[in-house]
């Protein structure tokens, strides 16, 4: 099929040639993702025709090979080695499929507001999933700005001006903080970083859990974890070290809370008939580790078809409702009942 030359805006091809300092033909090549035009070269055209409104997508392969759009995921920095969010991808992925879209997994970590804008502009998919906040909170606004071609895993925070979905974090850290004390426990530890918005909502809900039972909020036994079982084990130590009394650990993520159980069998307690332990996300492993851990469950099929259908509509007028998935309460044999 022949490029055709100008849009309706008026941007033509030779215009996009010029900018790119390349011929037509390479233009068009690279429009149409042809292999003899290198990715670098692609990506700077890719990009031009985006910011000069030149219509470029139907001609682009993943409408040529019958999908209905092309969708990238974008992990950002210290979320990937977390099992959850392949799980995510996974509920993404059967979501996208049903959809009758394409999926890319970008190889870019975002890290500040250039690579989120730099990624939206130069990528070919219709649209982007980012899987977490972090840090990225304030970035993801300022690119609401100027785009909307994006969702994102996380948070509903004060001031967002952009699209979340993800689970009730309050509600949920409450729940698992609430089943401890029925239990008994008294001097539950918290393990996570609270400089992650949707870690710091758990956090809150496990403040609240604490305080409507009448017991104090010990500031010792918050342990600052990353998304690491390294990381939940050596909090285990430091705990044991400083000799700071504590019955149960609540891990914001179950890789963390795996990691602490690993770290409390290493001093030779036992789970959970010294020390219960509670987890965050229901991933596979949670159901056959030993012991097999009590967590809260997120539906990652919901989460998955809420995350495609809201990219789908995004590029419409009206502003993309942020949603919370419910959290259910998973017991299994690591708190004791």
């Amino acid at each position: 099929m022949e490029e055709d030359n100008t849009n309706k805006r008026g941007i033509r091809l030779e215009d996009l040639a010029a900018l790119a300092q390349v011929s037509t033909a390479t233009v068009s090549r690279a429009l149409n993702d042809n292999p003899l035009v290198r990715d670098e070269t692609k990506r700077r055209i890719w990009k031009l025709a985006r910011q000069h409104q030149y219509p470029f997508r139907p001609q682009m392969p993943a409408i040529l090979s019958g999908a209905a759009a092309t969708i990238a995921i974008a992990i950002p920095a210290g979320n990937r080695a977390d099992p959850f969010f392949m799980e995510l991808i996974g509920g993404v992925g059967e979501a996208a499929r049903e959809a009758e879209c394409d999926l890319i997994i970008s190889h870019v970590a975002p890290r500040n507001f250039d690579d989120l804008s730099e990624l939206i502009s130069s990528s070919r998919a219709e649209g982007v999933i980012f899987l977490g906040q972090s840090f990225l909170h304030e970035r993801y606004n300022r690119l609401a700005a100027k785009e909307n071609r994006f969702v994102v895993w996380g948070a509903d925070l004060p001031g967002q001006r952009y699209c979340s979905v993800g689970s009730d974090n309050i509600r949920g850290g409450s729940r698992a903080t609430a089943h401890l004390i029925r239990l008994g426990r008294k001097r539950i530890a918290f393990f996570g970083d609270t400089e992650a918005p949707e870690i710091m909502q758990r956090y809150s809900g496990y403040v609240q859990a604490l305080e409507a039972a009448g017991l104090p909020v010990d500031p010792r036994l918050a342990a600052p974890v990353h998304f690491e079982v390294e990381s939940a084990e050596d909090a285990v130590e430091r705990l044991m070290a400083q000799d700071i009394e504590f019955d149960a650990i609540f891990g914001s993520s179950d890789l963390i809370a795996l990691g602490a159980i690993r770290g409390l069998i290493r001093h030779g307690l036992n789970v959970p008939d010294d020390i219960s332990v509670v987890g965050y996300d229901d991933v596979l492993l949670a159901r056959y580790s030993h012991p097999a851990l009590t967590t809260i469950s997120q539906d990652m099929a919901k989460a998955g078809r809420l995350l495609v259908s809201k990219l789908m509509n995004s590029t419409g007028t009206k502003d993309i409702r942020s949603e919370r998935l419910p959290t259910e309460l998973i017991v299994r044999e690591s708190c004791g009942a």
